[in-house]
Formats: C-alpha cells, sequence, structure tokens
C-alpha cells in the first residue's frame, strides 16, 4: 500500500519513480457533484464547480501606443522611458527586442522599430504630453493614459459579464469568478437537474453530456506531447493526443466559462482594439499560469484532468512567491528544480524546515488555490502618489519648488479623474515625502481642506507650504527623492469648509467666527468642538428653527423662525433636487446662528488644521535672545 503523500518521508529524486501515479499527489480531479453542489449558492472555494478566469491585456502598454497612434498590428513598436524599454509587441520580439534594452540596441535590431516615449509631465503644463525632447532632470514619467485605457477596459468586460465576480488583478489583467453564471446557465441548458430526485439532494448528478470544445480555446494536453510537438517558445502545438476520459460536470462548467470569456474578449478588441489572453482553470493560481500557455490573442483552458502532467514539468522558482531566496533554498534543501522534484515532500517535512506557514508551498504545489475572487472595484483607493527618483539630487530650495508643481499636476490630473465618477471624493490629507540617498526619508503632512474645484496651483501651495516646513531655509540640499500624496481619500461631508477659511489667518475677535462662517456657510463646526462641551452647544443649535416653507419649486425658500430672515433657492434648479438644497440652506444658515452664539457665549472652538498655527504660550519673562549658527531638526538632516 503506498503511504499518503502527508506521510511520506522524502528520499531524494529517485523516489518519484514512473510508477508512481500521477494521483497520488493531487486530489479532487474528479469530484463527485450532487444536487446539493449545484443548487447551492454560498459554496465559496470549495466549491467543485469553481472556475476561474485570468485576462491579460497583450503587451499592455505598447498597445495603448498603437491605438492612441493607429498603428498597424503588425508594425514592430516600443515604448521607451529615458534609454529603456519598458513596453515590447509581440512583432517587435520576433526581432529579439525585449524589456529593459537600450534603445540603440533594439533599433539595430531592427532599424524600422516605431519607438514611442512614454508622456512625462513638465512644470508649466495640466496634463503630461509626448514631447519631442524629454529630460528626466526636468521631466516625471506619467502612467495616466495607460490608467485611463485600462478601466475602459475593465468597465467593457463588467458590460460583458454581469454577474460575474471581478477582481483587477493589475493595470492589464483581471481575475473573473464564473462559478455564479454557470451555475444559472447550466440550469438553463439542462432544466431537469433542477428537481432534485427522491434520494435526495446528496445525490449525484447524472452522467453530463459530451463537450464541444471546438472554438472554445487551446485546451492543455492531459497526457504530455511529444517532445517533437513542441514550439520554440516551449508551448504545446494545441495537437491533442486522443483520450478516453470522459467529459465531468466540471468541464461543461469550463466549457461556459470559456464561451463567455471568448464574448467579452471579442468584444474589448472590436471595440476598443485590445487583444488579451486568457487563462480558464478551477483555481486563481492555475487561472494564471495557464493564461500564459499560449501568447498573444489567446485563450487556453486547463481541464482537472490535465493538471498533474501540466504541473510536474514546471520549474518551481517560476511560480510567483517561490522564486528568490525561497526557491534557492527550497532547490538546495531537496536537490530540486521541477514541481515533480518537490511532490514526494511530507507535509511534515516541509513545514518542519520551513515552518507551519509552509502548507500554502505544499497545497499550491499540488495546484491547490484557496484565494477569493474579490470585486474591488467598489473599495475606495485611500491614497494617490506621485513621486520622482531624481537623478541629479535637489541642492537648492527653488529646485523642490519645480518638482512639488510637477507632481501637483499628476496628483490633480488623478484626483480629477476620480472625481468624474465620484464627485465628494476628496483626500483629508496632503502628505510630503523627502530622501536623502539611502538614509530614511522625513515627512510632513497637513490637513487639505475642501474645495469644489481640483487645480495644480491648490495642491502646489499645499506642497510648497509643506516643502517650506520640511527643509526650512536651509540652501545646502541634497535630495535625491522627493513625494507628494494624498491620503484618507474618502466622500466628503456636505457642506465641508473651503480651504480659504484655512489659509486666513488667526484673528483674536471672537466675532470672526460668526463672520467666516457666513461667509463660506459650510462650517463643519460639530467635528471641532470638544466633547465636554457637545450638551451645552447642542441646546444652542436646538434654539435655531428646522422647519423649512412647504412650498413648489418656483418660490422653494427657507424662513428662519429665530431671526424671521427667508433665504431662497435659485429658481432654476431642479424639481428633483428642491428638498436636498433646501436641507443645505437650513444646515448652512443654522450653522451661522451657531457661531454667533458660540461668539458670545466664549465658547473654544478647536480648529484641527495644521495649517492654523495654535495659540502660544505665555511668557513671564523675555527669551534670551542666541545667535543660531547652525540649522536644526528636520532642517538640519538636509544638510550636506
Amino acid at each position: 500500500m503506498t503511504d499518503s503523500p502527508r506521510k511520506t518521508l522524502w528520499k531524494g529524486k529517485a523516489k518519484a519513480t514512473q510508477s508512481t501515479s500521477q494521483h497520488e499527489y493531487f486530489e479532487d480531479l474528479n469530484p463527485v457533484i450532487t444536487y446539493k453542489h449545484l443548487l447551492s449558492q454560498n459554496l465559496g472555494v470549495r466549491d467543485p464547480l469553481r472556475v476561474i478566469a485570468l485576462c491579460d491585456s497583450d503587451a499592455f502598454y505598447a498597445a495603448c501606443e498603437m491605438v492612441r497612434l493607429g498603428v498597424d498590428k503588425d508594425v514592430p513598436l516600443v515604448v521607451l522611458q529615458w534609454d529603456s524599454l519598458i513596453a515590447v509587441n509581440y512583432p517587435a520580439r520576433k526581432y529579439g527586442i525585449s524589456r529593459m534594452d537600450k534603445k540603440k540596441d533594439a533599433l539595430n535590431r531592427c532599424p524600422h522599430l516605431q519607438v514611442v516615449h512614454v508622456a512625462t509631465y513638465k512644470e508649466g503644463e495640466k496634463e503630461p504630453g509626448y514631447w519631442d525632447n524629454v529630460d528626466t532632470q526636468t521631466h516625471k514619467v506619467s502612467l495616466d493614459y495607460y490608467r485611463r485605457e485600462s478601466l475602459k477596459i475593465a468597465a467593457l468586460f463588467k458590460e460583458q459579464l454581469p454577474g460575474c465576480e471581478i477582481e483587477k488583478a493589475s493595470i492589464d489583467e483581471a481575475f473573473f469568478d464564473f462559478s455564479k453564471i454557470i451555475r444559472e446557465v447550466i440550469l438553463q441548458r439542462y432544466p431537469y437537474l433542477a428537481e432534485v430526485p427522491s434520494s435526495g439532494p446528496d445525490t449525484p448528478l447524472p452522467d453530463p453530456p459530451p463537450v464541444v470544445w471546438n472554438g472554445l480555446g487551446n485546451l492543455v494536453p492531459i497526457e504530455p506531447l511529444p517532445s517533437e510537438s513542441k514550439t520554440d517558445e516551449g508551448a504545446d502545438s494545441g495537437v491533442e493526443l486522443p483520450n478516453d476520459l470522459p467529459s465531468t460536470w466540471h468541464d461543461v462548467a469550463l466549457s461556459i466559462a470559456a464561451e463567455l470569456m471568448e464574448g467579452a474578449r471579442e468584444a474589448v478588441r472590436i471595440q476598443l482594439g485590445y487583444t488579451t489572453s486568457a487563462g480558464i482553470a478551477r483555481n486563481k493560481f492555475l487561472a494564471k499560469l495557464t493564461a500564459s500557455y499560449r501568447k498573444p490573442q489567446s485563450q487556453s483552458i486547463l481541464r482537472n484532468a490535465a493538471i498533474p502532467n501540466y504541473l510536474k514539468p514546471l520549474e518551481f522558482q517560476k511560480i510567483r512567491f517561490l522564486g528568490g531566496k525561497l526557491g534557492d533554498a527550497l532547490s538546495k534543501e531537496f536537490n530540486a528544480t521541477k514541481v515533480e522534484d518537490l511532490l514526494p515532500v511530507s507535509l511534515d517535512e516541509l513545514q518542519t524546515k520551513f515552518g507551519e506557514e509552509s502548507i500554502w508551498i505544499y497545497e499550491v504545489l499540488r495546484g491547490i488555490d484557496r484565494n477569493e475572487v474579490k470585486d474591488k472595484g467598489s473599495v475606495l483607493n485611500k491614497s494617490m502618489l506621485a513621486s520622482k527618483n531624481l537623478p541629479k539630487p535637489i541642492t537648492q530650495w527653488s529646485e523642490g519648488q519645480h518638482w512639488i508643481r510637477v507632481l501637483a499636476a499628476e496628483l490633480a490630473l488623478r484626483l480629477n479623474d476620480a472625481r468624474t465618477t465620484s464627485p465628494s471624493l476628496w483626500p483629508k490629507t496632503i502628505v510630503l515625502h523627502a530622501r536623502k540617498g539611502y538614509e530614511t526619508g522625513r515627512s510632513k503632512q497637513s490637513p487639505f481642506p475642501f474645495h469644489r474645484e481640483v487645480t495644480v496651483d491648490l495642491i502646489a501651495a499645499a506642497g510648497d507650504k509643506l516643502w517650506k516646513e520640511l527643509v526650512g531655509k536651509n540652501t545646502n540640499l541634497k535630495i535625491s527623492s522627493i513625494q507628494l500624496a494624498f491620503t484618507g481619500i474618502d466622500f466628503a461631508e456636505q457642506g465641508q469648509q473651503k480651504i480659504e477659511g484655512f489659509l486666513k489667518p488667526a484673528s483674536s475677535k471672537r466675532t470672526r467666527a460668526a463672520s467666516d462662517a457666513e461667509n463660506s456657510h459650510q462650517a463643519l463646526l460639530d467635528d471641532q468642538i470638544r466633547p465636554s462641551e457637545s450638551a451645552s452647544l447642542n441646546r444652542q443649535l436646538d434654539k435655531c428653527s428646522s422647519n423649512a416653507n412647504q412650498t413648489n419649486n418656483s418660490t422653494a425658500s427657507y424662513t428662519c423662525k429665530r431671526c424671521g430672515k427667508t433665504l431662497h433657492l435659485p429658481t432654476s434648479i431642479d424639481d428633483d433636487e428642491v428638498q436636498a438644497g433646501l436641507a443645505k440652506l437650513q444646515m448652512e444658515h443654522e450653522d451661522f446662528h451657531f457661531a454667533q452664539d458660540l461668539s458670545r457665549e466664549g465658547a473654544t472652538i478647536k480648529v484641527t488644521s495644521a495649517l492654523s498655527k495654535p495659540a502660544p504660550k505665555p511668557v513671564t519673562k523675555p527669551a534670551k535672545k542666541r545667535k543660531v549658527t547652525e540649522p536644526s531638526g528636520i532642517e538640519k538632516f538636509f544638510r550636506k
């Protein structure tokens, strides 16, 4: 009897012999699927009908430039960043050109190569552009165009595959969970499966009909192909060896997903001009691995029965997270290079040598992946970062202002893009970070008050203030990296204070609070009051009437019972916005009275803004004057 793979002691490569069954180390290649499995809705990663796809845009940056320029698909094209290539389309790869090659070397291999430098920001421009002369000393790389095109592709996939769970994995790839859709399609095509037999829901489903794979993509062979059928790139030629394995219900599920995926990919190609490659399998790990089976513009399908022979000859260090030091340690410890060399290693031995968490290594080598596909479309990106690593360090204070303005242009564009779909998005904080050489960097941050419009000037002004606080009056700098970022991005509350209110100098007069509130009509006083004062202030707020006149659109107004003043909405406001407009008008006027009450009663308002200076502490006697000869603190950090 053969020992369980979890208990078998590893005895070197000789352990993996031809007599070892291909199914010994792989579980659930043909799971029994019951009516309960089919009719259940929340089986998650253990669903035997689970099907995941990974769709990857082919040579994405290069493809974006080809679409922008209207270049024919057979034209060799590369995308350049300074002097190195960051993207190479497939026609150019035929000349032996690869990423990170130098421009000069690429042109030597292909003299008619079309070279496009990535868009860049430069000072004075609100948006990045494609300039004739770019210089890393004055320009900053922009990926904004690629981000926008990526969003277009993602939106079209979502439109083409309603009900499919989609997780954007990177700028050019996404995972798709077809499990829910597949159940609906199976029950539509085979309605007799909707009726549970008298034997109960745990009864296995009847045998499925044969699956026709023609036109659905490349099938990964169940049995390894002869060596002469391999292509130069190492992928199989696509010729399937005969096999007598009957179709399974998971094969049916794979075929449905392949059909839907093929239709969505074709829509992206026709409507947007982008070709993609997809891999379809039972989990995320295998789907990603299968997507690279035969590229470009292809779709590959990995059936459960094909998993063992697809994984075993794979060099395990090419698997994500199994390269680098961990891969080297595994290779040295077990004298292994391929997945099949590590399969005889028991879980106990693996955990003894590499810790309890190494169970994921044991499982991934067997094609097991329990990670879910999670739709991140509704998850708010809480931060935005614009950064520049400087080939020539900043040595003068004014040079920092130049880069702050360049970084501000990128942040303005990205925030405005985000606000086109969510107008109320706003960052709570702006952060400036600078680093000298390889030393630990220093940062300054401050609140970023709400403003209706996002401009480069607005962001640059806040960045300049942080720059002044960070380096002081130091004119002898040596800064090699500078970053400007928004953090705490969220949906702004109605009536959030404008930035002008934060930039005004502090006033010692109590009436200033009422004046500022009346001018802005947007002060968020509730968040600025100490907890101990909340009860008293709430009573003051209750004095102001909360009843608005019940009027139609043409005479919509609000009359305050406290002061008798009537405020009118604009006559141009839409009917469906009247109630919201009246509520806002009422709130702003109540805030005005609120500020007046605070001013009269001497209530203390705590303004949480780093742009406002704290009140100075009482000084009992004059401080002694002393001559400062050396900068201190952060200012000292940036000295040569």
